[in-house]
């Protein structure tokens, strides 16, 4: 068996995308049990601009997710021109894995299922078909109000509009 010869480059770049990932499925995982969004920076009291504030704190900061649903440029960089407009997932399981995703939805804008959909996916890590989500995306157990906040963030976005990340 050969295997297709790779530049250092791409070697590295791979392994940083690898390695970034695996810190993020290690924050969630564990991160999460220690401490919610919430109580890692209050939210403000000033209506609905404060909630959108909240939920990209949650998006970008927090949960990243833009690391798989947005698409990257040909150096690798995410394509914030195109912020989670939806794009192929960044990486493979380390195991083969027929029910690995291939592509990541588009979020920003009108999210891909209903608002109570989209609560019951953020609180308890269960889809809208009612199974829990495939691997890579994290099963994210937030509070109600951080995945309103996220829902709000979103549903303000205009999909493949630059957010100036």
């Amino acid at each position: 068996m050969t295997f297709p010869s790779l530049s250092t480059t791409s070697v590295v770049r791979r392994l940083s995308i690898g390695l970034s990932i695996a810190v993020f499925l290690l924050f969630v995982a564990v991160g999460a049990k220690l401490t919610t969004a919430q109580d890692a920076k209050p939210a403000k009291d000033s209506g609905n601009a404060s909630q959108i504030d909240r939920g990209k704190y949650i998006v970008v900061g927090v949960a990243a997710c833009g690391n798989c649903h947005t698409p990257r440029k040909d150096n690798d960089e995410l394509d914030y021109s195109q912020w989670l407009a939806g794009a192929p997932v960044p990486y493979l399981s380390a195991r083969p894995d027929p029910d690995w995703p291939i592509r990541a939805p588009r979020i920003a804008g009108l999210p891909p299922m209903t608002d109570a959909h989209m609560i019951t996916l953020l609180t308890t890590g269960i889809s809208d078909s009612g199974r829990p989500l495939r691997q890579p995306m994290p099963s994210f157990h937030m509070t109600r109000a951080d995945a309103e906040a996220v829902l709000a963030y979103l549903k303000s976005l205009t999909p493949g509009r630059d957010t100036n990340q």
